[in-house]
């Protein structure tokens, strides 16, 4: 099930939220879990099977750990980090690995069988943030399980995240501090709202141009520049309009949830970059594996080395697939270039802005081809080097016949819209602004769910 569906737009949010609210405090917990679980195992109820091992799993060592010292202790977090992670691999990366194998020693070691649990990347981070601060004590073990698997499977977050660590959320997981009002539900709402116009109207409709542009038989160079600027913006939109959602959900019910996008395509660095954009994966990386690693306390060399851990990590954990891997590797030279070789006056300059910009759409596409053969096509073809005409007729229509679309998605891109909203909301005289436009948007999107076809979540195959 996704949020972008007519089933959860239409049956599961209303009845969910129903039961949530009219449910007792003490048994608001219960009813949120019990939905989440629905969620989760709608199209394959086995995935309950799955996450509710995991669940046991990270509960149990916490508990554990809490009861030993030392050496003892520490084999604890071994243990359950060994389980947990091996659980990842074989579902994400036997495969991966078991055809490099194949092609290095001629044998067939493929397990046709395995199917991607959705979302498997982003629950499996939120064990393993909570079972390292449990060890190292940043934050207390969580002694109920009914609290545990909650943080673990809420629908709102589970799947795409955000990724959310134990500690932002250990206190909201007891219902007697969860305080729920009509304004933080008309709140949560307006984001959730905005989040599925950023999906529906917006997303959906670049990623059905991206289609377009792999059918055109006459192509041109910009034709192809045009191509990457529909799959940058079409990547951005239908994570960050996911994250708007699960964010808006989580508020609806009374959980605050990290912001997990604040407009990276403003920024004028690589580095900058990724401190606005996946901002809960940046820093998951950062402080669970960059900085125990050493960070930058120990040399310029051993700096280098854990960059190029993190994002070969960074990399993987996005697919099992090497143009996922290439792409983390393309972002570790672009950072370490910037940090140790580009000087700082450079990056202040608006040509270097201009590179920034390109390197990120070439990113991009990179990271949406479906192989490195596909990627090395399209570069040659966007930098002329396939024999194709700078532009032609069918580049100028398609420009011309998809330009508000661009127009709409790129000045999206900037917050100066999100002021004027706020804005004119607080100039309002009256509270019915906000509730009546953003009814007339969710129905809008309704409209066009039912109208058009369904284009899932990007982010959902991690």
């Amino acid at each position: 099930m996704e949020f972008s569906s007519i089933v959860f737009l239409i049956w599961f949010l209303p009845l969910c939220s129903l039961c949530y609210f009219a449910a007792p405090r003490s048994w608001k917990n219960f009813v949120l879990l019990g939905f989440s679980l629905l969620f989760y195992g709608w199209s394959r109820p086995e995935w309950l099977l799955l996450i509710g091992f995991e669940c046991l799993v990270g509960y149990g060592c916490g508990l554990w750990m809490e009861k030993l010292a030392g050496r003892k202790r520490q084999l604890v977090l071994i243990f359950g980090v060994v389980i947990i992670c091996a659980l990842l691999f074989w579902f994400k990366y036997f495969n991966f690995f078991a055809a490099i194998a194949g092609e290095i020693f001629n044998v067939d070691l493929m397990v046709k069988t395995i199917i991607l649990p959705i979302g498997i990347s982003f629950y499996t981070f939120q064990i393993l943030s909570y079972l390292a601060d449990a060890y190292t004590g940043r934050s207390p073990v969580q002694k109920s399980l009914l609290r545990f698997c909650l943080y673990v499977c809420m629908f709102f977050q589970l799947i795409a995240g955000p990724i959310v660590r134990y500690s932002e959320i250990e206190g909201q997981l007891d219902y007697r501090h969860r305080h729920l009002s009509w304004q933080k539900t008309q709140k949560g709402a307006s984001k959730f709202v905005c989040g599925l116009a950023k999906k529906v109207l917006i997303a959906n409709q670049l990623s059905s141009l991206s289609v377009f542009f792999r059918s055109v038989s006459t192509p041109s160079v910009l034709f192809y520049w045009l191509n990457g600027l529909a799959v940058t913006l079409f990547i951005y939109y239908d994570f960050s309009g996911y994250s708007d959602m699960a964010i808006g959900l989580g508020q609806m019910m009374g959980f605050r949830l990290p912001e997990n996008f604040d407009y990276p395509f403003l920024e004028g660095s690589f580095t900058d970059f990724w401190r606005h954009w996946h901002m809960t994966l940046t820093r998951w990386f950062r402080d669970y594996v960059y900085i125990p690693l050493g960070g930058n306390r120990k040399g310029k060399a051993r700096q280098i080395f854990n960059l190029f851990v993190v994002w070969l990590l960074t990399g993987l954990w996005h697919g099992a697939a090497w143009n996922f891997v290439f792409w983390g590797l393309l972002f570790f030279v672009l950072l370490t270039l910037e940090k140790f070789v580009i000087p700082v006056s450079w990056q202040n300059t608006w040509w270097y802005r201009l590179v920034f910009l390109c390197g990120i759409l070439l990113s991009f596409v990179l990271f949406y081809d479906d192989s490195l053969a596909q990627f090395q096509s399209d570069l040659q073809a966007m930098f002329g080097l396939s024999g194709l005409p700078l532009t032609n007729g069918v580049t100028i229509y398609t420009l011309l016949s998809n330009l508000i679309l661009f127009i709409v998605a790129i000045a999206g891109c900037f917050p100066v819209w999100k002021r004027k909203y706020h804005q004119l909301i607080n100039r309002s005289q009256t509270g019915w602004m906000e509730p009546t436009g953003m009814v007339l948007i969710l129905i809008l999107c309704i409209a066009w769910l039912a109208a058009g076809t369904f284009n899932p979540f990007l982010y959902f195959r991690f």
